[in-house]
């Protein structure tokens, strides 16, 4: 299979999976989230969609770079395998924050997924820096989204 196959598989099951959790934060963002107290750098609910579909389309882009060398690169199953666990966390905390509306365990939760982000943009950047190089925004956002998370934890516990 060609590059552009695998990252065209790989935009279409992030894309997915960012509209799977966008189904779990919607009645959270119109029911729940509203009520809550949030602090002062908490963005506007509307700046969220397009970050997540630009950073999943980056990440996606960078999987397929990765998969590309899975027959040449010793690393790249192990990169696939960390790039698919980060995917299930980054699903798993819409879960957590929204659908179970508790931002401590999310909290926990996002720690992990930093950690692991970190991790694939670490190996990633071993087999490919351009690979390596689109995980960095997605690196940025979940922290900031981390610190975000921690603020509303704190406002309202």
């Amino acid at each position: 299979m060609k590059l552009g196959a695998k990252i065209a598989i790989l935009i279409i099951i992030c894309l997915g999976i960012g509209y799977a959790s966008s189904m779990v934060t919607q009645n959270g963002v119109t029911t729940w989230y509203p009520t809550i107290e949030k602090p002062s750098f908490n963005p506007p609910n509307w700046i969220f969609a397009p970050v997540w579909t630009l950073l999943y389309i980056c990440i996606a882009v960078a999987g397929g770079i990765i998969w590309d060398k899975i027959e040449t690169h010793p690393l790249a199953k192990k990169a696939l395998l960390l790039f698919t666990i980060q995917l299930i966390l980054n699903t798993l905390w819409s879960f957590l924050f929204f659908g179970l509306r508790n931002p401590l365990i999310a909290l926990i939760e996002i720690i992990l997924l930093l950690l692991m982000i970190y991790e694939t943009y670490m190996i990633f950047n071993k087999i490919n820096k351009i690979a390596g190089y689109l995980f960095v925004p997605y690196l940025l956002w979940v922290s900031f989204a981390m610190f975000l998370n921690a603020s509303i934890w704190w406002l309202n516990s």
